[in-house]
């Protein structure tokens, strides 16, 4: 813990970052203590990462003072602002993909002469420091967002930062994962090393935090002692109004009322059984009905994205004795994608910077690409008025910004992002929805919007997945529970049966 009247290490006075005549942060006033954890809070757009990336030297404050250590200063890149001790892990990782695991913790860190044993065994070390599992002989590529994260992570701690920015880094780690990087995040303070932590999960935030600050609109809402802190009262500062991210959608499905018996015929749309992918996907089975929403819980690795790809045609599952998928009765097997979509199967991804979205492109553009590739779309006829129709539409039905509607969809927030990529993929109407970690990185007051649109596509009578680490998520909008441990899946329970201990002691024993 900080000690009492500590000196703070870095101080960010009246600071400012203006964009195209936009300030993404205006007149903030920030800092940080040695052995402290400092959780900076708000909703997407309010102006964390871009505070954050300013303090690790990827933005340039465009007015205001930089402290650090008693001293103004002025980072020209993040390579300036590591020599100083500052590092970030970024919530987008920041890895080579064409590197290896151990080759991507060296970066920064290069010797004259590059002995790949020497590295390779450092690099083993690091991660078995940090209780993460990660084959340092690997290439980042070929890992999955929750290892990638864990390489992130080990970076950061192994380039002995006196100042480490963690931005959403819990957002792909299941709950034992959090629990060990909350330690280290523990161990850290005790070491005397300043942390700064922006998170979604406010309950995370307030769990490990010894102080937090809000952010609202590019302002300073306020910084508090987190034990003068609940919930509510947090959510009340980001947003400026009462918010339950939760609550809203439990009471609708309460209101549905409890999942139809067995005597009462449901319309079977999506079957899986037997899938078999190498030694990431082992015999699993399950299936889908029109108008219900199943809900996918299990560790990281436990096969729950690679089956969801498989349905839709991103990954091959087993040639021979690979299972059977069935759509409606008929047996299917996508070679590409695009087959999938066309027969009504839509797999919103978990990484939408990665495979989400074109980035270079507006959010209008995005959504009509995706009306494009449906069985509707005039694939070789680009209509401006149609593009405006169906994009209207979805912005208006997910209430995306339409103030952003012109900039590139990078430049937008996590939130209406996220918005994009969902809005994208239901313009082609499809029948089966997957949805994979669809409040990632998503800010508090877009989460009961995105919630509202899964329960609206059970509603019209489709078949909807959705595949969460996040517990409490999961319980809200399911109808069904699967749990998924070691390439199978262990358990199969109504909602009405179904608690957060339940469902961890399936995916761990």
């Amino acid at each position: 813990m900080t000690k009492m009247g500590a000196e703070p290490i870095l101080q960010i006075m009246a600071g400012s970052k203006v964009y195209g005549g936009v300030h993404a942060i205006d007149q903030v006033d920030f800092d940080v203590k040695p052995g402290e954890i400092h959780a900076l809070l708000g909703e997407n757009g309010a102006g964390k990462s871009t505070l954050c990336k300013a303090i690790a030297g990827a933005v340039q404050l465009s007015s205001g003072d930089y402290i650090l250590d008693g001293q103004n200063v002025s980072f020209a890149s993040p390579g300036d602002a590591l020599k100083a001790g500052i590092a970030m892990v970024y919530q987008e990782t920041s890895l080579v993909p064409s590197m290896t695991v151990a080759q991507n913790l060296e970066l920064g860190m290069e010797k004259l002469v590059t002995v790949y044993r020497k590295i390779n065994i450092a690099a083993q070390q690091s991660q078995q420091a940090l209780n993460f599992n990660v084959d340092p002989l690997v290439l980042v590529e070929t890992l999955g967002t929750a290892k990638r994260q864990m390489v992130e992570i080990a970076r950061a701690v192994r380039h002995n930062a006196k100042i480490i920015i963690f931005d959403e880094p819990t957002a792909s780690l299941t709950p034992e994962e959090i629990q060990h990087l909350f330690h280290l995040l523990r161990r850290l303070r005790s070491e005397g090393v300043a942390i700064i932590f922006i998170s979604h999960a406010l309950e995370e935030a307030l769990a490990i935090a010894d102080r937090i600050t809000v952010l609202r609109d590019g302002k300073l809402v306020a910084t508090q002692p987190a034990s003068e802190l609940d919930r509510a009262k947090v959510v009340h500062m980001m947003v400026g109004r009462e918010v339950s991210a939760m609550s809203s959608v439990k009471a609708e499905v309460s209101a549905r009322g409890p999942r139809p018996s067995a005597t009462v015929e449901r319309r079977k749309v999506l079957s899986i059984e037997n899938v078999t992918m190498g030694g990431v996907v082992k015999n699993m089975s399950f299936s889908a009905y029109a108008g219900e929403v199943v809900g996918m819980a299990g560790l990281v690795g436990a096969g729950r994205t690679e089956v969801a790809q498989i349905i839709c045609g991103a990954r091959k599952r087993n040639f021979l004795r690979g299972g059977l998928i069935t759509l409606n009765g008929k047996p299917i097997r996508y070679r590409v994608p695009r087959q999938a979509v066309r027969d009504g199967i839509v797999y919103i991804t978990e990484d939408r910077k990665l495979d989400g979205f074109f980035e270079t492109m507006t959010a209008d553009d995005n959504i009509y690409l995706g009306y494009l590739a449906s069985p509707k779309g005039k694939r070789w006829f680009y209509s401006m008025e149609e593009r405006k129709a169906v994009a209207d539409r979805w912005v208006k039905a997910l209430s995306i910004s339409a103030l952003k509607r012109t900039l590139k969809i990078i430049e937008f927030s996590g939130g209406n992002q996220q918005k994009v990529v969902v809005a994208k993929s239901l313009a082609q109407e499809p029948q089966v929805v997957i949805f994979d970690e669809p409040t990632r990185g998503v800010d508090v007051g877009a989460i009961p919007q995105i919630h509202a649109a899964i329960r609206e596509l059970a509603a019209q009578g489709k078949a909807v997945i959705v595949i969460s680490s996040y517990l409490p998520e999961i319980l809200a909008v399911s109808d069904r529970m699967l749990v998924a441990r070691g390439g199978r899946i262990v358990e199969d329970m109504p909602r009405s049966e179904a608690t957060e201990e339940k469902i961890m002691y399936a995916a761990i024993h």
